[in-house]
């Protein structure tokens, strides 16, 4: 299913953007826009789209079914006139918080035309994945679905539960799945808005979109949205949010019975093609020291001999959301994790930002332990919220 392209109606819809944001509750800041941004010469302009998606349904990303870790690939091109990021997030199939991690120096809404914009299409699967399992990573807002047999999984950006409606942590299972499902607001929702009905039927209004996987936990749904510019934001009351045209592919690819783990993994590592990658996402929920963390994961992977100190503490400090090389040695050439592509794809270099915690630091306590197993209760229809 081909994403939808942009509009050239920028102002109108840039101020139109800013009030859905709003009406979506929790998200993310943008940057203000710099004084000065970088410009790409003339002439080295992308010709047509080289960050275009190559992926099928079946094999997503970029069509490699093959078991790897470090999956897809980063890409650089220009911003047009009339783009802004929320926008290209969901047609290039990633989150608004991951778009704008990697672009820490444009205005989300209204970036300026002609400077260079990464799109961050590479992810690093989470160390939590197995397989026949669903996995939803909240520290990155991201959905993995693994296949039973080996094979790179299928991957897609979600948007999650809010302060005071945080997106529980745990194992769960898919005991039902739903096409145009209606949507029963609980009492606490039709408290917190009285002009919601008992119930939304069906249609272009309701919250859960086209499809719902509902899970054990009764007040837990995998679905799409009637806004899918929550996706990769904080906006839910605890549910996992789908780009619309998204859900179906994940609906047809999960059966009833299905293995769900939601987790916190901030800081992923991962090898390829003989290169060590590392991948950090800003979660203060995680409560962890990230360099501690990453020295923990490589040293258990025997790749900490491997890495450049150097490389690794840049890419923490930077923590924006996408593999980061940090071998020691001359950095890879190509894309971040894909070798294959082309000259539009290059290595990614982190850009300065406020670090997470360092070792100079004492780690603040672990979360609470999430639960091991699902409540026992069969969930009522009627009780989850998008």
């Amino acid at each position: 299913m081909s994403r939808p392209s942009t509009s050239p109606l920028a102002p109108l819809r840039a101020a139109a953007l800013l009030l859905v944001l709003a009406a979506l509750g929790a998200g993310c800041a943008h940057a203000p826009p710099p004084a000065a941004v970088e410009q790409i010469p003339a002439g080295a302009a992308d010709a047509g789209d080289p960050c275009e998606l190559r992926g099928s349904p079946a094999c997503r990303p970029w069509g490699d079914c093959a078991p790897r870790e470090v999956l897809g690939g980063v890409c650089r091109r220009t911003v047009r006139a009339g783009e802004s990021l929320i926008e290209m997030a969901r047609q290039y199939g990633v989150g608004f918080n991951v778009i704008q991690a990697a672009n820490p120096a444009l205005d989300a809404f209204v970036p300026t035309p002609g400077a260079p914009v990464v799109i961050p299409t590479a992810w690093i699967v989470p160390r939590s994945a197995a397989p026949g399992t669903l996995l939803v990573n909240l520290s990155e807002m991201r959905l993995y679905l693994t296949p039973a047999d080996p094979g790179a999984p299928m991957t897609f950006p979600v948007g999650v539960g809010t302060g005071g409606w945080d997106t529980p942590l745990g194992t769960f299972k898919v005991i039902q799945k739903q096409v145009n499902p209606s949507w029963y607001p609980t009492a606490s929702i039709r408290r917190e808005n009285p002009e919601w009905p008992a119930v939304v039927p069906p249609g272009p209004d309701n919250p859960l979109g086209t499809h719902a996987l509902r899970l054990s936990n009764p007040l837990l749904l995998i679905h799409g949205t009637d806004k899918p510019f929550g996706v990769g934001r904080k906006v839910s009351h605890g549910c996992l949010r789908l780009y619309p045209e998204d859900i179906p592919i994940l609906y047809e690819r999960v059966p009833v019975g299905t293995r769900v783990r939601i987790v916190r993994e901030p800081v992923k590592v991962g090898e390829h093609a003989g290169r060590v990658y590392v991948e950090a996402h800003q979660d203060e929920a995680a409560g962890i020291d990230y360099l501690a963390e990453a020295r923990r994961l490589l040293t258990r992977r025997a790749l900490l001999g491997r890495v450049d100190a150097r490389r690794l503490e840049a890419a923490l400090r930077a923590c924006q959301g996408i593999p980061v090389d940090v071998s020691g040695g001359p950095a890879a050439g190509g894309a971040t994790g894909d070798p294959s592509a082309g000259e539009a794809r290059t290595p990614w270099q982190p850009s300065p930002r406020t670090p997470p915690p360092g070792p100079q630091q004492p780690a603040p306590p672990p979360p609470p332990a999430a639960p091991s197993a699902p409540p026992p209760e069969t969930p009522p229809p009627r009780r989850a919220a998008p």
